[in-house]
């Protein structure tokens, strides 16, 4: 039972502050926060502490800005259970407060994206938070705490991780909101996040009719058995046509690509909007004896997306890259035309989507051998630890070799994936009867050139909820009636969560959508997603 006293001071410097620290105490938090028999608050664990003058510059999915806020941690457990769980809040000054909660998620194994999304919320008068799920701190990944010394599953942390750790942040992140600037008025929860952080929000929006009043949802990881293992595609291509390409051979086919498809709008500004044209007129074979030259570098990566998938080196080699010159070769071309055409098995049937055409090759990125002076194969290590540590139950961080592994045994690697998880990190329940009911409202975002998750996965789902949603209405109608809750947006050029450097002038680096509406800010960029809608 809270402190009348202390509720009744807290209160009433609420409505006289004029700066954070009249309410920024730990007293205040701990007397804020929700009174509820199903989680144990852990009140010497909670922290505030008043942040001044914070910018934040440059970023993909919020504007520039200056603010302040309350930065607050508190611990929790669970009845029955001998757990802690950690959670991190965000709050705007009582003054800029807008009855807003704002939950947020992470990328990769990562439950949580730090403190990089918290600016969205608090810009626009939300507070918001994280998670770590119970798994130890705010920087240890899923994958760390997955399996227990025996090689089982942890299913509490697997659960948490799946769609758990994020219903109780935003439960127990509205309740507290409330409390904490003592609103009896509705607080409108809001949520964003992209790739795993995308699915963390399908997985709320499929799951709890109240889950948000508006989610931004970006580039999700959803189909999680294929996508995973899918990362290995491009390698299986490499060890099959036993050919592993200098990295600077398919730079210059994907900017070959570019050049040429660039123009198919009507527009040559650098970037690919009709993906759908590049694809039935760009011929590879035109990049067959093309000159190529890159620099010698410390680095190895074709990717311009969220997080690497590249943690193995193989024995001899190393991340220094020589200089490279040469010409594209018809081996090379064959090995992009594979790779596009994406995965199928031995009887000629596709098995999973691909990465559209204009996309970089990260999954298919070598590793030079100093040993040998060759390029060889380095195992994406995003699928491989999947098939290791989830599919195998082996604690490691990449497969040692893919020898034997064929195309028919990454498409098996998808099923089993699919068949273990499908319950928890499988996410593509099409029927979101449920959410639309209770007003909630979908936007979501995908670069048509996402070298992680394909684009064809999110306008497969936006589709199968189409279909499952509207079954006896005709496209044009059915398209009219998703418009009123739910959008997809496919931004030209625009890689995975992020902005492209092999395509600079894609619009996402000037795209803003926040808390259910879109900004103002910087319209341009606004206006030519929207003008590029693909599903």
């Amino acid at each position: 039972m809270r402190n009348s006293i202390l509720a009744a001071s807290a209160t009433a410097a609420i409505a006289q502050a004029a700066s954070l620290d009249q309410v920024c105490t730990a007293a205040h938090v701990r007397n804020s926060l929700p009174e509820n028999g199903t989680y144990l608050f852990y009140p010497s664990s909670v922290t505030a502490n008043a942040v001044y003058n914070t910018s934040v510059s440059g970023q993909t999915f919020f504007p520039d800005s200056t603010f302040n806020y309350c930065n607050v941690t508190f611990a929790y457990g669970h009845a029955g259970k001998d757990d802690r769980v950690l959670q991190e809040y965000w709050l705007p000054s009582p003054s800029n407060f807008k009855n807003r909660w704002m939950s947020t998620g992470g990328g990769g194994f990562a439950i949580n994206s730090g403190s990089n999304s918290l600016p969205g919320g608090i810009i626009y008068g939300a507070a918001a938070g994280i998670t770590d799920a119970g798994f130890g701190d705010f920087t240890t990944n899923y994958d760390t705490v997955s399996l227990y010394a025996n090689g089982t599953l942890d299913y509490d942390a697997l659960y948490m991780f799946g769609y758990k750790g994020i219903r109780e942040l935003t439960v127990i992140g509205r309740e507290f909101t409330a409390n904490f600037f003592d609103t009896k008025e509705k607080v409108y929860t809001y949520y964003q996040g992209c790739s795993e952080g995308g699915r963390d929000g399908w997985s709320q929006v499929q799951r709890f009719s109240d889950a948000f009043d508006g989610a931004i949802i970006g580039a999700p990881a959803i189909r999680y058995g294929q996508q995973q293992a899918n990362h290995l595609f491009a390698n299986v291509v490499e060890q099959t046509l036993d050919y592993y390409p200098p990295p600077c051979e398919l730079q210059k086919i994907v900017n070959e690509t570019i050049a040429f498809c660039d123009p198919l709008d009507g527009k040559t500004d650098g970037v690919i909007a009709r993906s759908d044209l590049c694809q039935i007129h760009f011929d590879l074979n035109s990049t067959i004896g093309k000159p190529y030259h890159c620099d010698a570098t410390q680095a190895s990566s074709l990717g311009f997306g969220f997080g690497s998938k590249r943690k193995r080196q193989i024995m001899g080699s190393t991340s220094y890259e020589p200089e490279q010159n040469g010409t594209v070769s018809a081996q090379g071309v064959e090995l992009v035309r594979t790779i596009l055409n994406g995965l199928h098995d031995s009887e000629g049937r596709r098995a999973y989507i691909n990465y559209q055409i204009g996309a970089s090759f990260e999954d298919a990125s070598t590793t030079y051998n100093t040993n040998t002076g060759a390029w060889e194969l380095d195992i994406a290590s995003t699928g491989g630890e999947w098939i290791a540590r989830f599919i195998n139950l082996v604690e490691a961080s990449n497969l040692d070799t893919l020898a034997n592994v064929t195309y028919d045994t990454v498409k098996e690697w998808m099923i089993q994936g699919w068949y273990m998880y499908e319950d928890v990190l499988q996410t593509t329940n099409p029927d979101l009867s449920a959410f639309r009911g209770g007003g909630g409202k979908i936007l979501t975002v995908h670069g048509e050139q996402d070298d992680s998750i394909p684009t064809g996965s999110s306008v497969h789902f936006y589709e199968s909820v189409r279909k499952t949603m509207y079954p006896k209405q005709s496209y044009n109608n059915s398209v009219a009636a998703m418009n009123d809750w739910y959008r997809l947006y496919l931004v030209p050029g625009a890689a995975h969560c992020s902005t492209n450097t092999l395509q600079a002038n894609g619009p996402i680096g000037n795209f803003t959508f926040v808390l259910g509406c879109s900004s103002n800010h910087h319209a341009r960029g606004e206006e030519r997603a929207y003008a590029h809608v693909r599903v």
